[in-house]
């Protein structure tokens, strides 16, 4: 089985959602006590939020490539 990366925290609630749905739709499939196997990395939006009342695109851009590249790893 491969491994979903997965960059949440722009909202917890939907990072929930998305882990929940990813693992039952892997239950599903595979039956038993499988589930998916995921790398999350979840960052904090409150910094993001200030960035962009600032409209500073790239430092949010900086962030979320970061944020991308440890999932890659």
């Amino acid at each position: 089985m491969k491994t979903i990366g997965l960059i949440g925290g722009m909202s917890w609630e939907s990072t929930a959602h998305y882990y929940t749905e990813l693992n039952r739709g892997i239950n599903s499939a595979l039956g038993g006590l499988h589930s998916a196997q995921i790398l999350l990395y979840s960052v904090d939006f409150g910094p993001i939020e200030k960035l962009m009342t600032k409209e500073d695109w790239n430092s949010i851009e900086d962030i979320m490539a970061d944020a991308a590249r440890k999932v890659e790893k």
